[in-house]
């Protein structure tokens, strides 16, 4: 009988998968408490379990090594960047994991950043917030007629192109992989990175975080964007140069940011938070019902469906 432990609180709010969960696997352990789990505590709470259901936890050598009966992670998470396959590996762990489930609700969040930040939409809420009406005088700016930059045109890339064909916009995007197909079905004029950042009145981050992406927008990339244009970042912490971005967007040289995502998390002594044309949210791209329902329902069935991670094949290029 394979021994079934679930490590996210989620399915609490999902009763009915709960139940459908608990019955294909007679005996599967459910959480009772909705704290991060330390180390240690995740050790004792597998201990002799072949299977872990995940949402984010840290598969250290500490935690691999003390559980020998764990065979298989099965996770309900939109990103790996907190499992390290050469750990999994080693101590013969394989994994399920599948891209994509929550890319409607993370597209819908950058088109609506998009629009918020375009319209200054936090600044002048926060003017009202502080007691006065309008405040300093100052217009925003339409979506239509823009031209928006895609950097990283996988799943969630793709969903924002669809969503933003009818407000006008002329679409850029530059991705690793060959996207050609796609680009014209959508009306996608396909782009290095120096002519994305040279062009884009709009630049909406849909890039996975890895060794090939942490720190990528350094201050000499972020230089090399259109003066006054607008930044959008749902996809994932640890890209930007936080500091150098900071002085951008306090001397106007980026117009607006939004991000819903941080070197460091939680970010709330972060100085990007104090700058009145930056918004911020706590990591939220993926909370709605419906992409915690596809989550979690991934995470169930890839148990029968695991696969050896492996440094260097997507996604842990």
């Amino acid at each position: 009988m394979t021994r079934v432990a679930v490590t996210t609180p989620l399915f609490d709010f999902y009763p009915e998968l709960k139940a459908e969960l608990a019955a294909r696997y007679p005996g599967a352990k459910f959480r009772t408490d909705r704290h991060r789990f330390s180390e240690d505590e995740l050790i004792a709470y597998l201990k002799g379990y072949d299977v872990a259901v995940v949402g984010i936890d840290y598969f250290t050598q500490k935690v691999c090594a003390a559980l020998p009966d764990l065979k298989v992670i099965s996770l309900c998470s939109a990103g790996v960047d907190h499992i390290d396959p050469v750990i999994l590996n080693k101590h013969g762990i394989r994994m399920w994991w599948a891209a994509g489930v929550n890319k409607n609700s993370v597209a819908e969040m950058a088109v609506c950043y998009m629009i918020f930040a375009l319209r200054r939409m936090h600044e002048f809420s926060t003017i009202l917030r502080n007691g006065a009406w309008k405040g300093p005088m100052g217009a925003g700016a339409d979506l239509r007629g823009q031209t928006v930059g895609i950097h990283g045109c996988g799943h969630i890339g793709k969903e924002v192109v669809k969503l933003l064909q009818p407000f006008g916009v002329k679409i850029i995007a530059c991705d690793r992989a060959d996207i050609s197909a796609f680009a014209t079905q959508w009306n996608v004029e396909v782009v290095g990175p120096e002519e994305l950042w040279a062009r884009s009145d709009v630049l909406t981050i849909h890039l996975p975080r890895n060794v090939t992406t942490i720190g990528m927008y350094t201050r000499d990339v972020l230089a090399k964007l259109k003066p006054g244009m607008t930044l959008i970042n749902c996809a994932r912490g640890g890209i930007f140069d936080e500091a150098a971005l900071a002085e951008r967007v306090a001397s106007g040289s980026i117009a607006a940011a939004a991000f819903d995502v941080f070197a460091v998390e939680p970010a709330n002594a972060n100085p990007l938070l104090a700058l009145p044309t930056f918004f911020a949210s706590p990591h939220i791209g993926a909370t709605t019902r419906d992409s915690w329902r596809a989550m979690l329902r991934s995470g169930m069935d890839g148990i029968e469906k695991p696969w050896r991670a492996e440094v260097g094949i997507y996604p842990f290029d």
